[in-house]
């Protein structure tokens, strides 16, 4: 039974609970992010690329095969997710500095 009771212990002072919801919330806010660059930003971003498959778009020097495409969705995404944290963090301190006070 003491094992157990750590066990209870050690999830409520690390707040395990709490993280495993965070992460949760993290991927499905990831896929959201994705769908939105996927299937929203960069169709009209593909309506100015040449042959418009931006995805698959690559570059041969010598041998070296560069998937700047694929990299360049990467960084989108990236930029809107981190954009979206940005704004919830700010959120989030802008209340928690109100409460302070």
């Amino acid at each position: 039974m003491k094992l157990l009771e750590e066990f209870r212990e050690f999830l409520m002072e690390y707040k395990v609970i709490g993280l495993a919801v965070a992460f949760i919330m993290g991927v499905a806010a990831t896929n959201l992010v994705q769908s939105l660059v996927n299937n929203i930003i960069m169709p009209i971003v593909t309506a100015f690329i040449p042959n418009g498959d931006w995805q698959n778009a690559t570059l041969q020097i010598g041998p070296i095969l560069l998937k700047w495409g694929a990299f360049l969705s990467a960084l989108i995404n990236f930029v809107i997710l981190a954009f979206v944290v940005f704004m919830i963090a700010k959120i989030v301190l802008k209340e928690e500095k109100v409460t302070k006070k």
